[in-house]
Order: structure tokens, then C-alpha cells, then sequence
């Protein structure tokens, strides 16, 4: 076997738990459209996200908290308005060689 199998670390020693939460939230169409929306428009009040994806409130606020518990969104409440952004950082970590590598022999 070449190097890089040396370097990876032993399936028991890896955590897969948070993976599998944010493989889930990202497993939707409109989920994704919503991250695509954000990463367009940066900071977005929810009610133009209402508009922009035509989606029913009630099914936006589903979608957006699935996004936000796997930790891919910033929320920020101003009065009655909640404002979503990307949390580049947990994106960055999901789209990492890190997690390649566990997939990919070489």
C-alpha cells in the first residue's frame, strides 16, 4: 500500500456522527438551494428567502433549522426578523482534504 494509507487514521478511531448530521441536512434540494441562495447573497433577513425560493414559511424555518443544528448557518434575530448567513468555517471543514481523504485511496 502507498503512504497516504499510513497517514489515516484507523476506522475506531474516527467520529462519523457529525458527518452523518450534515450529509442529512444537505441531503434535500431545497436545502441546497437555500445554501446556494446564502452563498450568493451573503446575509439574508428570512423573509427574502421566503420570496426567492418560493417556499411556505412553515417549510423554510424546517429547512433552515436542520441547516443551522449541523452547524452550516449564522442566525441573527433583530426584532421580529431572523437573518441566516454561511458559516464558511463548518463549510470549509465538510468541503476539507481532511474529509477527501477518508474517501480516497490516494
Amino acid at each position: 500500500m502507498g503512504d497516504n494509507h499510513a497517514i489515516l487514521p484507523n476506522d475506531g478511531e474516527i467520529d462519523y456522527s457529525g458527518y452523518v448530521q450534515q450529509f442529512k441536512a444537505l441531503a434535500d434540494e431545497g436545502r441546497l438551494r437555500i445554501m446556494n441562495v446564502l452563498t450568493r447573497n451573503g446575509k439574508t433577513c428570512v423573509c427574502d428567502l421566503e420570496a426567492e425560493l418560493g417556499l411556505p414559511q412553515s417549510k423554510l424555518s424546517y429547512h433552515l433549522k436542520l441547516l443551522l443544528q449541523a452547524g452550516f448557518l449564522h442566525k441573527e434575530t433583530k426584532g421580529t426578523w431572523s437573518y441566516y448567513w454561511i458559516n464558511e468555517t463548518v463549510v470549509n471543514d465538510v468541503l476539507s482534504e481532511e474529509l477527501c481523504c477518508l474517501f480516497r485511496p490516494n
